[in-house]
């Protein structure tokens, strides 16, 4: 593990990213003593909504919380907490100053490199079971035609009823397992969480019906024994993860239309039309499917459901290829009487980050972009400025996903180094000048085809031997076997 947070170290500097916080964030941070307390008569007291936080079972930086209240009439009111970070990490402040650089947390095999320091993260700023804290709410009202009617966005004081988790809840929620024990523990929370599920799943389908993808991702998650790396394995959704992507999106949506509606400039979070349809066309007929010669989300997501329905098994894998094609999102400004594109890939118009202030910075400048306009202050930051910082969040979540790319290559390598000679299923991942590169499973891992690419593209099967690794570089190098 020490040769993995070596790297790991390493890779964040290389990619202008601090792996440390300053001594004045670390003297700031040690000064703050209790969490932001309640001011001014807008601050509305919620906590005994029977509020609960979804996260990851170690997850301990919890940015938010939700609860249902059905209404008349078949309509259900979704409110949706935000942790109220800015009430604690003022701009210009050294602690904002490391966020501003980084603009993201970094997750490594070996370690966490969170945005905020843990004492904050995971403490004062945030919603932790049993706390009260302030929170921004995005509040909904979903009619029985599962179309949003009403919102509101306001600040008010929240306690998180109890601290769930994806695993627990999604298996009690599809039927696999009874209710975890801190579900039970709160009476009316397993109902609560019937209802806000049933809400999740109608807004999917809506979202579905306007073209939204329905993509599986096999994201590659660290197993230990103590302290030794065992393996790398996939990380499946549940309704769950579901539930709260689905409130999150709502939520984010509803926000950029606020500030919309204030004339607020915002930055807005865009995957743009995909400039590689043709390949996706492509991949498509390969697999006795047609798609129209411009881009579709409709199309596509119908092609997609097909596929997931006739091929279960190499779902993820025709996902990934989809992903790799669709491009990377991006952050925008938004400029009152201006368009600026729309989320591609989940079908949507107008959308922001502002879900997670805990861990990426464009969702703490929302949230100041809020609090300022909701208060009737001026922005803090200039169109200039955030024109900038967008571009600047955009490079460094790009340069923080290299770094969790790179070290997940490294702990690929140190697991595979004893596997030499041994051959692997694989799909190819991206196929470039710059060379062509597979993915296999078992453990969960990229490499580089160092022979026999000639005619492989992106999407294609392929069976590959392992013939090197480098676990300082992170290389791992195949070659086609057959």
């Amino acid at each position: 593990m020490d040769l993995l947070r070596s790297i790991a170290r390493r890779a964040m500097l290389e990619r202008g990213l601090l792996p440390e916080f300053s001594s004045a964030a670390r003297q700031q941070t040690e000064a703050i003593s209790a969490a932001a307390a309640p001011t001014g008569h807008d601050i509305r007291d919620l906590r005994a909504l029977l509020w609960a936080s979804i996260d990851n079972d170690d997850s301990r930086d919890l940015d938010q919380l939700s609860v249902a209240q059905p209404q008349s009439g078949g309509a259900v009111k979704i409110l949706v907490a935000i942790a109220d970070v800015d009430a604690i990490v003022r701009a210009g402040s050294p602690v904002d100053d490391h966020a501003r650089n980084n603009t993201t947390s970094v997750y490594t095999v070996p370690q966490i490199f969170p945005m905020l320091p843990e004492r904050l993260s995971t403490d004062i700023t945030s919603l932790g079971e049993g706390q009260e804290r302030l929170a921004i709410v995005i509040d909904m009202t979903v009619q029985a035609d599962r179309t949003i009617s009403a919102s509101q966005v306001y600040r008010a004081l929240v306690r998180n009823q109890a601290k769930l988790t994806y695993d627990g809840v999604g298996a009690w929620l599809e039927g696999r397992a009874p209710a975890p024990d801190r579900l039970r523990a709160v009476a009316g929370l397993d109902q609560q969480l019937r209802i806000q599920d049933q809400i999740a799943q109608a807004l999917r389908g809506v979202r579905r019906g306007h073209g939204a993808l329905e993509l599986e991702t096999l994201e590659a998650l660290p197993v230990f024994h103590g302290e030794a790396l065992s393996d790398l394995r996939p990380e499946t959704k549940n309704r769950a993860h579901e539930l709260i992507e689905d409130f999150m999106i709502a939520a984010n949506g509803v926000t950029a239309e606020y500030l919309t509606s204030k004339g607020v400039p915002s930055l807005r979070r865009v995957l743009r039309t995909p400039e590689k349809w043709s390949r996706i066309v492509a991949l498509a007929r390969q697999l006795g499917e047609s798609l129209p010669r411009e881009p579709s989300a409709p199309a596509l997501n119908a092609f997609l459901t097909k596929r997931r329905q006739a091929d279960p098994a190499h779902f993820a894998d025709l996902s990934l290829s989809v992903i790799k094609l669709l491009g990377r999102g991006e952050y925008v400004l938004d400029l009152p009487g201006q368009r600026v594109a729309g989320h591609f890939g989940l079908a949507v118009n107008d959308y922001t980050h502002s879900t997670a202030p805990n861990r990426r910075f464009a969702d703490l400048l929302t949230q100041r972009l809020l609090k300022a306009t909701m208060s009737g202050r001026a922005a803090e930051y200039s169109p200039d400025e955030l024109r900038s910082l967008a571009a600047h969040c955009t490079a460094q979540e790009d340069n923080a996903a290299k770094v969790e790319r790179q070290v997940r290559k490294s702990a690929a390598a140190l697991l595979l180094a004893p596997r030499i000679g041994q051959h692997f299923d694989a799909i190819v991942t991206g196929a470039a000048d710059k060379g062509t590169w597979v993915r296999i499973s078992a453990p969960t891992a990229e490499g580089k085809l160092v022979r026999g690419f000639e005619d492989l593209d992106v999407g294609d099967p392929c069976q590959v031997k392992l013939v090197h690794t480098d676990v300082a570089r992170g290389f791992i190098d195949f070659e086609r076997w057959r």
